[in-house]
């Protein structure tokens, strides 16, 4: 009996390095020297950096890993153990919105023996999964267990203002672990990709769940990635009895009312503040705000998650009391992520030494406003439908100091509103409007009495004495950018 248990024993170990060395083949550690974008100097570029992390074959040909991973790359290099040869990789798609990103490598030797992991499904909670990845840039290929503790709607740190399903793990993930597969019975059951710091939480980590996963590799399958939709409106749960009573629905726990929808949100048109939804494509909505999708409830908007650009949600509603049916495409997503960070080259306009450049997250981190306008624009752009107006904020920087604009100085951190009386909606229209002939410059501020005023002839012939002077390689970059 004791000879037949070591036998058995010894067995298992055998299999468990052989499953072990099929997984090595298949992982990789991800190198990146990357560039950081300069928004204070945005003409030059900015510090040289890098990190590591994890990537993984999701098929025969491409790698999967964290968008945080790769973000602003000038190279890629990829490494298996085993193989001293170092990949050269390319980023195929990103998706900074769900912290997803894919990689190719063309050396067809990176691919000998690689196998793709098979994806399963949502692990249950209270089962144990295994973190692979190589943490705080080690070189040999780290394996930590955690039990599942969490299913829920949680933010991405990548982008700031993205939530997506999240499940919670008690093993740490660390810098590095990023990317890396989590495994459960020899099957992806998430993506490592953020944790808490050790004076905040200990031993808990996050990894991005498969339904995220297989919607980013539906989405790319067209070859572009189109970003998550969103239904962009707000609701409120109809918990109280009384409040139930007064709108004339039963005592059924099913149903919230509609608070509030922006005219930027797909359902714009289709439902108004008053409307209360009672179902969502045939599935039930609870009092709370929950909906069951395959046996678990979630929040309302993980319906939508599941959504493509172009696919169409249905409605049942309440409306003065009388039963309706909508429905809502999903024409495009949200078009207002200012306040996401961004990944992309920073846009701007110079003129006269006045640096213009559009608000969102990167900016405010760069410059730490303290012009409350500014502030409000940023925060409540989109809540008080600012966009309206304008597509973008436009925000007077900084003043390269120059003798046409010594006394220009109060006017930093304004919010253009108009130039020589063309309201300006985005950064096109304000390079076009300093485009124009015209024997004065005259800009006008949000909130401001007085305009700033400068002659057009001052104006050309400081250029070139103030690109000189700041070695201003290009006094404008307007493109949207496209990682």
């Amino acid at each position: 009996m004791k000879f037949s248990w070591l036998l058995i024993s010894a067995l298992a170990v055998s299999s468990a390095f052989a499953q072990q060395a099929e997984i090595r083949k298949s992982l990789a550690r991800i190198n990146n020297t990357a560039q950081e974008f300069n928004y204070r100097v945005p003409w030059l570029p900015g510090a040289i950096g890098g990190g590591s992390g994890t990537g993984w074959a999701v098929t025969k040909d491409r790698l999967m890993t964290n968008a945080h991973v790769v973000s602003n790359a000038r190279l890629l290099t990829v490494e298996k153990e085993g193989d001293p040869k170092k990949y050269v990789a390319t980023v195929e798609h990103i998706a900074h919105d769900c912290d997803l990103a894919t990689l190719k490598v063309e050396d067809k030797d990176f691919w000998k023996d690689v196998k793709p992991f098979p994806i399963g499904g949502v692990p249950e909670i209270e089962t144990t999964v295994s973190v692979y990845g190589y943490p705080i840039g080690g070189d040999r290929l780290s394996v930590t267990r955690g039990v599942v503790s969490r299913i829920d709607f949680r933010t991405y740190s990548h982008s700031v203002m993205d939530s997506h399903l999240c499940i919670q793990i008690d093993a740490a993930i660390n810098p590095g672990n990023s990317g890396g597969p989590v495994l459960q019975d020899g099957k992806v059951v998430g993506v490592a990709f953020q944790g808490f710091m050790g004076d905040v939480a200990q031993n808990v980590g996050y990894m991005i769940p498969t339904p995220v996963v297989r919607h980013f590799l539906k989405d790319i399958s067209d070859g572009k990635y189109d970003r998550y939709v969103d239904l962009s409106l707000t609701t409120f749960p109809l918990q109280n009895p009384a409040h139930r009573k007064a709108l004339g629905l039963p005592d059924d726990d099913r149903g919230v009312v509609v608070t509030e929808v922006g005219s930027a949100s797909v359902c714009f048109e289709h439902l108004v503040a008053g409307d209360v939804l009672l179902k969502i494509d045939n599935v039930d909505i609870a009092s709370d705000g929950l909906v069951e999708l395959e046996g678990e409830r979630v929040i309302l908007a993980e319906v939508a998650e599941r959504k493509f650009k172009g696919d169409v949600v249905k409605f049942d509603i309440l409306r003065g009391g009388k039963p309706m049916k909508q429905e809502v495409t999903f024409k495009a997503p949200f078009p207002f992520t200012h306040q996401a960070n961004s990944y992309v080259p920073p846009r701007y306009v110079m003129n006269a030494g006045l640096l213009f450049q559009p608000l969102n997250r990167n900016l405010m981190a760069a410059y730490q406003f303290v012009n409350p306008r500014v502030m409000y624009f940023f925060t409540h752009f989109v809540d008080d439908e600012l966009y309206k107006d304008r597509d973008e904020a436009i925000v007077l920087t900084a003043l390269l100091p120059d003798p046409i604009n010594t006394y220009l100085d109060e006017f930093r951190e304004g919010i253009v509103e108009s130039v020589n009386g063309k309201a300006i909606r985005n950064m096109k229209e304000l390079a076009e409007a300093f485009e124009q002939k015209a024997e004065q410059l005259v800009i006008e501020f949000e909130g401001l009495g007085r305009p700033l005023v400068l002659n057009a002839a001052d104006v050309e012939a400081a250029k070139e004495r103030i690109r000189k002077r700041y070695n201003v390689q290009h006094e404008a970059n307007i493109a949207e950018g496209v990682e």
